[in-house]
């Protein structure tokens, strides 16, 4: 069986999901790029040990990531294992951004990064406890950057997470699984 590490935060990208109207707050989800899924395959199998191929059924392009399973044994006969997913158009190039996506979605039915999809509802309010802002919002827009700086994750789950905002040089959410419930 294939095991691939979990994902670290330098790996991990923010995006703002929903602003209010208001600027009262906003919320965030967390995702990983194409290059990250490209190195973790390359450093685990091997650049020679996977492959992708899209295809388009029903409308919808798909992604199918192979893995040379026999990749540890170099004198047994390959044996390619596939496994694939559909992706979605993104909003700035619709037709890279589907390809990318559904190559992601693949790669998470494979386990890389399957604990994103464990991540906390993510709600930043416009200011903290002392008024001080957590984000610029102008507009109706925030323009700020995110980033994670923390992150744990135990058995593909994550139980901590910390999120700075880079535009005012803030930590601005900060999660910690309560593990006496």
């Amino acid at each position: 069986m294939i095991t691939f590490r979990e994902l670290t935060a330098d790996e991990i990208d923010v995006r703002i999901g929903q602003v209010d109207k208001d600027g009262r707050y906003l919320t965030c989800l967390l995702y990983k790029d194409a290059r990250c899924d490209m190195a973790i395959l390359d450093k685990t199998v091997g650049a020679e040990n996977w492959e992708r191929e899209h295809y388009e059924c029903k409308g919808n392009l798909f992604c199918k990531v192979g893995i040379n399973t026999n990749y540890a044994n170099e004198s047994s006969q390959p044996n390619w294992v596939y496994k694939s997913d559909c992706g979605s158009e993104s909003n700035t190039e619709k037709e890279k951004g589907e390809a990318s996506d559904s190559f992601k979605r693949a790669c998470v039915n494979w386990g890389i990064g399957r604990e994103l999809y464990t991540a906390p509802f993510i709600y930043i309010p416009a200011t903290d406890e002392s008024g001080s802002p957590n984000f610029r919002f102008k507009n109706g827009k925030c323009k700020d950057k995110f980033v994670v700086t923390k992150i744990a994750i135990d058995k593909k789950k994550i139980t901590g997470l910390a999120i700075w905002n880079t535009s005012i040089n803030k930590r601005v959410f900060v999660y910690a699984e309560n593990k006496g419930q």
